[in-house]
């Protein structure tokens, strides 16, 4: 299904959307809300529930209805539908603050090889306990605080999406990329957007688990996939709890959450299949 596009778009927006009839609508609203022209692009893919329909129904949106569940199947045909750059690609159930798109395509106009995303804000109000310490300290850990690039928004400039061709069949779409990108090839803009987390622990170990498996891959591939790894080091992350403990003795408890949540996550993900579309479905 083809909208009528702007006539001269600032950046394509690509959204993979699997099932996501309850989340979509406030996606696309805050992507109006940019007041930006925009190429948006909703890449719904093996959908049953009425994701094409409500996408449909915002302006200059288009919308294509694939027969197939794959996340990567979705990017791939939302990136040839798409006619402008920079590119955006967003998780339908991310909010964007009403500044973010703007500062995106701002930092990516550029003839550099650029990947940026805003500052992410964990909405943590319905989550359990644990849930609520493992991201206490998440996002307090260096990578996520100054070198982000992923977790449901990234954008990339022209010569950025030129280091690769297709997105591989891999679980993690947002881990591929920030392997492609060197720290000082990432801006983190001073926008926000929303990620709702996990509301209980088996949904985020869940989770988690997912990430396990898309970082098993990628070391499976090695420089198959991509250009280069600058994804944080496990002793990087170590050194960065370690110094939260000694700097704030308050967080240990839930320092200890998030150890044991990851190595769970890690051990699940040795014995786990991967699936087309994994996600957690606590907050939709």
């Amino acid at each position: 299904m083809t909208a009528m596009r702007p006539p001269t778009p600032r950046a394509s927006v690509i959204i993979p959307a699997h099932n996501e009839a309850r989340v979509i609508h406030r996606c696309l609203q805050s992507l109006e809300d940019s007041g930006l022209p925009l190429d948006i692009v909703v890449a719904a893919n093996g959908c049953t529930d009425s994701t094409v329909e409500v996408a449909s129904s915002f302006a200059g949106v288009t919308v294509l209805d694939l027969p197939e569940p794959s996340k990567v199947a979705a990017l791939n045909s939302g990136d040839a539908a798409a006619v402008a750059y920079p590119r955006v690609y967003l998780d339908a159930d991310i909010s964007l603050s009403p500044t973010a798109l703007a500062d995106l395509v701002r930092a990516l106009d550029t003839d550099r090889a650029i990947a940026a995303a805003p500052q992410v804000r964990f909405a943590t109000d319905a989550a359990s306990w644990p849930v609520r310490a493992f991201y206490d300290v998440f996002r307090e850990l260096p990578y996520v605080r100054d070198q982000l690039v992923g977790l449901g928004v990234y954008g990339l400039s022209r010569s950025g999406r030129a280091r690769f061709e297709r997105f591989p069949a891999l679980t993690s779409d947002d881990l591929f990329v920030q392997r492609l990108f060197a720290p000082d090839e990432r801006i983190v803009v001073p926008s926000t957007f929303e990620v709702q987390v996990p509301r209980t622990l088996s949904n985020l170990i869940a989770v988690r688990v997912r990430v396990a498996k898309g970082n098993r891959q990628l070391a499976r591939e090695g420089d198959d996939s991509a250009r280069g790894d600058f994804s944080p080091s496990t002793g990087g992350t170590a050194t960065a709890l370690l110094g939260l403990v000694r700097s704030r003795p308050t967080t240990t408890p839930s320092v200890l959450v998030y150890l044991a949540v990851t190595l769970v996550a890690r051990a699940r993900a040795q014995r786990a299949k991967a699936g087309a579309w994994e996600r957690d479905a606590s907050t939709r």
